[in-house]
């Protein structure tokens, strides 16, 4: 599958909420999320652009590699995710083979759906509040339509700046070298 997503810094959760809500957009559901991010002992991730990480929701846990950023606007990349019984266990494996954690990145996540979009309220602990668009695509789609389509729904909810093509853990990191 290929994510194409854009991430904008918001001023207010409120409202942008009722932006969504004025334009047909459905609240989903609410979820916190802890993600932890794993540096390779082979690739250094941040000059490849990938990312891997074992995320805990509130009733699942993942596994999730993102593959380097195949475009300049939005963070349109490969991603393979899978669902796991165990984020100790998998952690212990990853240390097992060299991966050793770089970052917990952990947020509350409002998701709403919108046509084939999902858009994704964020409070993420150290950032300011975010918004998340995105659109997954079947492998070997035309990315560029998608990503347009993202920026168009910005657009309509009044967002036109503030946009971010980094991951919040690179946000967090960026603020700790500050």
């Amino acid at each position: 599958m290929i994510e194409v997503e854009v991430k904008a810094r918001i001023d207010s959760f409120n409202e942008i909420e009722k932006k969504l809500e004025a334009i047909g957009a459905v609240k989903a559901k609410t979820e916190f999320q802890e993600d932890i991010y794993f540096q390779s002992p082979i690739v250094d991730f941040a000059k490849t652009d990938e990312a891997l990480r074992i995320r805990t929701t509130n009733n699942n846990t993942f596994i999730t590699y993102k593959g380097p950023k195949l475009n300049r606007d939005a963070k349109t990349r490969k991603e393979v995710e899978m669902t796991i019984e165990s984020a100790e266990k998998a952690s212990d494996i990853f240390a097992e083979i060299g991966f050793n954690p770089a970052r917990t990145v952990r947020k509350n996540r409002q998701y709403y759906r919108y046509e084939n979009f999902e858009i994704s309220l964020d409070d993420v602990e150290g950032l300011p509040p975010y918004m998340e668009i995105e659109i997954a695509l079947e492998n070997g789609k035309d990315y560029s339509e998608a990503q347009d389509k993202i920026f168009e729904l910005f657009g309509k909810l009044g967002i036109t700046d503030g946009f971010e093509r980094t991951s919040y853990m690179e946000l967090l990191e960026n603020l700790n070298n500050e």
